[in-house]
């Protein structure tokens, strides 16, 4: 069954250019099985019309808090009961405020008060209204409270201006409506997952690396935040977004990984070791860039530290998830490497296999602890991460209850 099936859920649409994109998340989420009912301002209304929103919710738009034929039946109260969730979006600096300011002169604000459902602000707004203080002083005071904020992205706004902003996309909305109803059986825990390669210098412009996508570490990432986890995610160079909603730590090389791993798993209670990490760094690298003067080269390369082994010897040691991308002998190394470094678990893939591994969407994986193993058939990253999530919580589990 869809995660959204059956949900209850408002949207609430203000008058921002981000509206153009309502009719879609509005269909998006009813392709998920939820019940979407709109609720427009009259700022919503120039942008939009509601005919256009009635049409793909198969709802009637709600845009008058004076409504005479639905508020016979207190109108807003019922849509109040009614949801599951409220979703502002696109939520304008000044829905924002008054919603901060418990001010209930329309009916969008109003049902904001009149609610005990969870709702969702997903901020869209020129970059400098975003980092005013006043709207930096409304988002915290509503986070405070309890209310979600989903965004903003950043990038070229309608003004001309560049920079955070931007509503988040309707994928990004679909997928944050779905893990809002996620089951959390993670809630309470803390997850540190390393992902993608990290880049050795060479010299100022040459470095040593390999084909790390980061997709299968960030896919963990994004699955245990659904389940309820907090999530710290350090990342390599990479070109794609970090899921929303978890503290993500930029790294470069495995000097910058180590340091940021032996500091944030001290405060975990499960470390994922994902990242393609380089076991060898240039022992000295040059300054400047090296010219090609002669028909050979030489580079001393020396080890990194080893980064799981190194977590796993910590004094209260969470608990630890390794990976090993083989190209043969798949169990014998994975094992090998579960017991020398302290493991309790590890996962395996074959990456000499076309269409699964290294830069692939898709990945096939064998979870081995000291007494058994698992095998996940070929299937989505995505679908991997949450089969693998859910496994490790398993034993997770089993483990302290012992």
């Amino acid at each position: 069954m869809q995660i959204l099936q059956d949900k209850k859920i408002v949207l609430g649409v203000t008058g921002g250019i981000a509206a153009y994109k309502t009719p879609e998340l509005v269909r998006r989420l009813k392709e998920q099985g939820a019940d979407v009912r709109v609720v427009m301002t009259e700022g919503a209304k120039a942008f939009i019309t509601p005919l256009t929103l009635q049409a793909v919710s198969a709802n009637h738009v709600a845009d008058s808090l004076l409504d005479s034929q639905a508020e016979l039946a207190m109108g807003h109260i019922e849509l109040a009961k009614w949801a599951d969730l409220i979703i502002i979006a696109p939520a304008t600096a000044d829905i924002i405020a008054r919603v901060t300011a418990g001010m209930a002169n329309d009916l969008l604000s109003t049902l904001c008060l009149a609610t005990n459902a969870p709702i969702a602000i997903a901020p869209a707004m020129n970059q400098q209204m975003w980092h005013a203080a006043a709207t930096q002083s409304n988002i915290d005071t509503l986070t405070a409270r309890g209310c979600y904020i989903w965004g903003p992205g950043s990038g070229e706004q309608a003004c001309g201006d560049v920079g955070l902003g931007r509503m988040l996309d309707v994928d990004d909305l679909v997928t944050l409506s779905s893990d809002f109803f996620a089951e959390k059986y993670l809630q309470g825990q803390h997850w540190v997952v390393t992902a993608g390669p990290t880049r050795e210098a060479i010299d100022p412009v040459r470095y040593i690396s390999n084909h790390s996508s980061g997709k299968m570490g960030y896919a963990i990432a994004h699955a245990a935040l659904r389940a309820g986890a907090k999530v710290t995610l350090i990342s390599g160079p990479v070109t794609i977004k970090p899921p929303s909603g978890c503290d993500i730590i930029n790294v470069i090389s495995a000097e910058d990984m180590h340091q940021q791993a032996l500091l944030h798993a001290k405060q975990c209670t499960t470390f994922v070791a994902c990242a393609a990490v380089a076991d060898y760094r240039v022992a000295e690298v040059a300054a400047e860039k090296i010219k090609k003067t002669t028909e050979n080269m030489q580079i001393e390369l020396v080890k990194n530290h080893d980064i799981v082994a190194d977590v796993a010897q910590l004094k209260n040691k969470p608990f630890m998830v390794g990976f090993a991308a083989e190209t043969q002998n798949i169990e014998q190394y994975a094992r090998g490497k579960l017991m020398r470094k302290n493991l309790d678990l590890i996962a395996a893939n074959d990456v000499a296999k076309a269409g699964q591994g290294f830069n692939s969407d898709d990945n096939a994986l064998t979870l081995f602890s000291a007494i058994d193993k698992t095998d996940l058939p070929l299937t989505s990253k995505q679908n991997i991460a949450k089969q693998l999530v859910s496994l490790i919580n398993q034993h997770y589990q089993a483990k302290h209850t012992q």
